[in-house]
């Protein structure tokens, strides 16, 4: 068995038990960036081959605040299936996860395919029919989040779920990086940011994305929800929390747990 079909096994399995493993980069200590997203592609080859359907990608790590939170220097990227997606107002579990936590993002979906290598943000403009506000619940399944970029590229940008709120908006005649965004804990503000913190534009953000991912043959899709990266930082999950995140322009979404 490869490094990549051994890894791929583990995670799964530590996903479905709820049971954390040790970094990758410890039980592989010469596992390479390539060899991560290969693992990713595995897990998600084998989820659709029992009935997963692929509903978009998200990025990770755009913003220096989450950066600097998980210890890397570079955005990554991971899958969305259907069933990670919930509906705004209904309680999500907790049972569903191991330690989560949230991120408040800019959702685009789009309209076209978006193929690299060559995506300029003009054609992301294009290929997009709207955006909305969006929460994305991140897990980990490696111990204790002692990540290092392979470990989240491996375990699927360490994505867990997406909440989509919000009112359908057009790019027309906004611009995104000054998009200003409000987060509440359970009514409480815990944060602010605006759309520049994103690759200093989340349009850019989507463009690297579609780019990045041509080299392992995979595109955006037209009808595909694209997470385009975290405002600010990660923010831990508990029991009985509602996060509120408003974005000007776009309107709100909330997520609560049990």
């Amino acid at each position: 068995m490869t490094i990549v079909q051994e890894a791929a096994t583990r995670l799964i399995e530590a996903e479905v038990t709820k049971q954390v493993i040790e970094p990758l980069t410890v039980s592989y200590p010469g596992i390479t960036v390539d060899e991560a997203y290969h693992t990713q592609l595995e897990i998600i080859r084998r989820k659709v081959e029992n009935g997963g359907i692929i509903v978009g990608k998200k990025i990770g790590a755009t913003s220096k605040a989450i950066q600097n939170m998980f210890g890397v220097n570079q955005p990554d990227y991971g899958h969305l299936l259907a069933d990670m997606m919930f509906i705004e107002g209904e309680t999500i579990s907790l049972e569903n996860y191991i330690q989560p936590k949230v991120e408040f993002e800019i959702a685009f979906i789009l309209k076209k395919d978006l193929k690299g290598p060559n995506v300029s943000i003009v054609d992301v403009i294009d290929a997009t029919d709207y955006i909305v506000p969006a929460i994305e619940v991140i897990d980990s399944r490696i111990e204790d989040w002692k990540i290092k970029f392979e470990d989240t590229v491996a375990d699927n940008g360490s994505s867990a779920s997406a909440i989509i709120g919000g009112k359908p908006t057009k790019l027309e005649g906004i611009d995104l990086t000054r998009i200003g965004m409000v987060a509440y804990q359970n009514g409480e503000m815990i944060d602010t940011g605006a759309g520049a913190a994103v690759l200093g534009n989340p349009l850019r953000s989507v463009a690297w994305l579609a780019n990045s991912l041509s080299k392992y043959g995979v595109s955006l899709n037209a009808g595909e929800i694209i997470l385009s990266g975290a405002l600010t930082r990660a923010v831990e999950v508990k029991k009985n929390d509602t996060f509120t995140a408003e974005f000007a322009h776009i309107g709100s979404v909330t997520a609560s747990f049990k």
